[in-house]
């Protein structure tokens, strides 16, 4: 599984314009902020959600540490989706978020 640390995708963030981040944490939990555009599907629905994601793009997983997120790369890799894993999650986020 491909794996970057927070900093890494926030240096990517910042020199990219098009960055798909899906953010698989619970509704309480992203309520409290997350990476501006970040797509929310918590890991529960993601199965169900699947349709929502594009196999043509890139997408970066990111939960509170990296756990979750790191659970939903291993299932959307099984079903051929390009995805890394955010090691270190938003506890690691050091750079602006949205509420």
């Amino acid at each position: 599984m491909k794996s970057v640390k927070t900093n890494e995708l926030e240096e990517i963030i910042k020199s990219k314009r098009d960055v798909n981040v899906i953010d698989v944490r619970e509704d309480d939990e992203v309520a409290q902020g997350k990476i501006p555009g970040a797509k929310h599907v918590p890991l529960g629905e993601v199965p169900d959600r699947i349709n929502e994601i594009n196999k043509n793009k890139h997408y970066y997983m990111i939960c509170r540490s990296g756990g979750r997120s790191g659970k939903a790369c291993e299932f959307l890799e099984n079903q051929g989706f390009d995805v890394t894993n955010v090691d270190g999650g938003m506890l690691a986020w050091t750079e602006e978020i949205e509420k």
